[in-house]
Parts: C-alpha cells; structure tokens; sequence
C-alpha cells in the first residue's frame, strides 16, 4: 500500500555540517535530482538511508515512494487515517503525508528524488550494522498494528514489537525520549575505539550498549548483536 521505502527525511539546518558528521561515519553521498527547491543531500551506509532537508517540518519523516500517490489515498482513507497534508495537483509534484498512533511522521511522494547508485561503491559505517528505526510510542503493540494494516510485517524481538519493510525496520517502544538509529556490533570495545579515532566518546548505558548523540536530533545506539 505505501510503495517502496525511500529514505528517512530529517529536517536539516545545516546540511554540509551535518553531511560531514554522516561522512566521517563513512556513510556516503548519492546524487540527488533538483525535485526539490531547498538544499538537499542523501547519505546511506548500505542499509539505513538519510535524507537531510534544509526545509522546516516535523522531522524525522519516515517516506516512501508510491507512484499514483492521488489514487492510494481512498484507501488510507478507508482506514481511518487522517492526512496532514495532500499536494496532488496535475502540475505539481505530487506527495501526502500523515501520522501513525504514535505521532511519527510518514510521507509518500509520487517518485523517487535521489539516485540508487553510492558514491565509491558500497558503504561501509563506523556504526555497524543497522538494525532498526526506534522511536517513542505509548502504546506500541497499537502502533504496530497500525503498520500491519498498512503491509509491514512484523518481526517481534523481546524489547517489543518490530515491523519490517524494504529499506526499512521499525521499533516502537514506550519510553523513549527521542527517535533513534539502532546499529549492531560485534565487539562494542572495537566500535569504542574506532569511535575514539575520529575524537568520538560514546556513551554507555544500561544493557552496555553505547549512545552517541548524531545531527539533527538524532541519536545512535550501537548494541551488541543479537
């Protein structure tokens, strides 16, 4: 129902600053279209794509790419879900955008805006691998719900429930304070010290995973594999 995954769109005051901060994790760049009128940069490390938009809205977004973006929405209507937004005009390009139970933004824009191709060959992060999206949700077996309704399937784990799409992992989970990129690791005192050389200093917390602040509000969990 909601097409492909694209990218996780974040609302970027700086974009260079914050395409460096990704870079020195060794994400890379793909080359972007002129879709959009503000500046815009795309970094992935292979698994988690980041779109960073010098434009104002409620970050992050979680997009999509649904072609006949006009056609999809009686059926999102269908399911009791309410937009926030509906640009479908025949000259414009077309998007719309709505929230889950949880508050988190989702979008669906009519084509993609970014090329699938990565500068200098498959990315290798810093980071790990990334394993999920985990966000705060009062009630996540509702939110998880939800994204089954819309096609995701869910994967459980024993933090709670997971649903997975291409490109994609969401983790709901009540009590967070903010959204988070979740990686894995194999040897987190290896991934402390790659971290160190590039003047990093992670944070440990409880269950001994570590926590790393990142641009634009984000934060990366790095814990180790599961």
């Amino acid at each position: 129902m909601l097409g492909h995954f694209l990218e996780l769109s974040v609302w970027s005051r700086d974009v260079a600053t914050a395409a460096a901060s990704w870079e020195s994790l060794g994400f890379r760049h793909a080359a972007v279209g002129d879709t959009w009128r503000h500046r815009y940069a795309v970094l992935g490390d292979g698994r988690l794509v980041l779109g960073l938009h010098e434009y104002e809205f409620d970050s992050p977004s979680l997009t999509w790419v649904r072609p006949g973006v006009a056609e999809a929405l009686p059926a999102l209507a269908a399911l009791g879900i309410e937009l926030d937004f509906a640009k479908t005009g025949a000259d414009e390009f077309n998007e719309a955008g709505f929230r889950d139970p949880a508050g988190q933004v989702v979008t669906l824009l009519e084509a993609r805006t970014w090329s699938p191709a990565f500068e200098g060959g498959p990315p290798a992060s810093l980071l790990g691998h990334f394993r999920e999206y985990r966000y705060p949700a009062p009630d996540p077996e509702a939110t998880a719900a939800f994204w089954e309704r819309l096609g995701l399937l869910p994967d459980p784990a024993e933090d709670g429930p997971r649903l997975v799409a291409g490109g994609i992992t969401l983790a709901p989970r009540a009590g967070l304070k903010g959204p988070e990129l979740v990686f894995e690791y194999a040897d987190l005192v290896q991934a402390t010290e790659a971290l160190a050389a590039r003047g990093l200093s992670p944070t440990r917390v409880t269950g001994g995973a570590l926590l790393l602040p990142a641009p634009d509000a984000l934060a990366i969990r790095i814990q180790p594999l599961s």
